[in-house]
C-alpha cells in the first residue's frame, strides 16, 4: 500500500498538480464552453474570459476532490493521486485552489455578471457539492445535471443581449452531464466500494449504468437535433445516425470499445449542440 511522504521531495510539480486537478475532465468541460462560446458568436474578449473562468473553476473542483479524497485514495492504494501518495503537499494544493478560485470569480464576472453568477452559483458550486458529499448518495447525478445544464446559460447570458438559453439546449447539456457522471464512475467501482461510496451508479450496477449512460447520450443527441428551431439539416440527421451506430457498439461491444464509443457520442453531442445553436 502506498504511504504518504512528507520529505524534501514534496514540492511544486506542475505535472502532478495537473493530475491532481483531474485535467482531462476539466479540459473537456472547458472545451464545451469554448465551443458553445464560438457558436454563440460572443466577442473575443468575452469568450476568453468565459472559457478561462470555466477552466479555473474546473481546477478548483479537481483539486478540492483530491484534497477531500486523499484518505480514501491512500486506503485503496491509488498511485495516480499525487496528494494521496505524498508527491504533492496538501498545503500547496490548497493554496493553488485558492488562487484558482479567485481567478475563477474574477474571470467569470468579467464575462458579465449574469453569466458569472450562473457559472459560480450553479456550475462551480455544483462541482464542490458533489465533492463534499453528494457523490456518496443516490443524488450523485444531480450536481452533474446542474453543472452541465448551466453551461448554455453561462454562454447565452454573456452575450451583448443577455438571454436565457432554450429548454432543449439545457436539457441536452444536462443529459450529457449525467451520462458523463455515469461513465466516469465505472473504472472506480471497486475502489469506491472499498471505501463506502454508494452513488447512483454503484446502486444501479455496472451493466445498468452503462445502458443508462448510453440512453442519455442518445437522448441528448436527439433533443439537440429535434428541439432546435427550423428543419434539421442533412448533416445533423447524419450525425444522429452515427450516434445510433455508436450506441449499438456501446451496448454490445466488448473490451474498451463500449467506453470509446460512448466518448465518441459525447463528442458528437457537443458538436451537435454547437452546430444547432450557432
Amino acid at each position: 500500500m502506498t504511504t504518504q511522504s512528507t520529505g524534501p521531495g514534496v514540492g511544486f510539480r506542475p505535472v502532478a498538480l495537473l493530475t491532481a486537478a483531474h485535467i482531462g475532465p476539466g479540459l473537456a468541460v472547458t472545451t464545451v464552453v469554448g465551443v458553445l462560446s464560438a457558436a454563440h458568436d460572443l466577442s473575443a474578449a468575452t469568450a476568453v474570459f468565459l472559457t478561462a473562468g470555466a477552466f479555473a473553476g474546473q481546477l478548483t473542483v479537481g483539486w478540492g476532490n483530491d484534497l477531500l479524497d486523499a484518505g480514501r485514495d491512500r486506503l485503496v492504494g491509488r498511485t495516480d493521486k499525487p496528494v494521496a501518495t505524498g508527491e504533492l503537499s496538501p498545503a500547496l494544493v490548497a493554496a493553488c485552489l485558492v488562487v484558482a478560485g479567485a481567478a475563477c470569480v474574477a474571470l467569470s464576472l468579467a464575462a458579465g455578471w449574469r453569466s458569472g453568477l450562473v457559472h459560480l452559483l450553479l456550475g462551480v458550486a455544483a462541482g464542490h457539492a458533489y465533492n463534499l458529499g453528494l457523490k456518496a448518495t443516490v443524488f450523485s447525478w444531480l450536481p452533474y445535471a446542474v453543472a452541465f445544464g448551466s453551461l448554455p446559460a453561462a454562454v447565452t447570458l454573456a452575450g451583448s443581449t443577455p438571454d436565457a438559453p432554450p429548454w432543449w439546449m439545457v436539457s441536452a447539456a444536462a443529459g450529457l452531464g449525467v451520462a458523463a457522471h455515469l461513465l466516469n464512475t465505472l473504472p472506480d467501482f471497486a475502489a469506491d466500494a472499498a471505501t463506502g461510496i454508494q452513488g447512483l451508479p454503484h446502486r444501479l450496477g455496472a451493466r445498468v449504468t452503462r445502458v443508462l449512460a448510453t440512453f442519455l447520450l442518445v437522448a441528448a443527441s436527439a433533443v439537440a437535433v429535434i428541439g432546435a428551431p427550423g428543419r434539421p439539416s442533412a448533416g445533423t440527421w447524419a450525425a444522429l445516425g452515427v450516434v445510433l451506430v455508436l450506441a449499438a457498439v456501446t451496448l454490445a461491444g466488448r473490451g474498451k470499445a463500449p467506453f470509446h464509443a460512448a466518448i465518441a457520442i459525447a463528442l458528437l453531442d457537443v458538436a451537435l449542440l454547437a452546430a444547432v445553436s450557432g
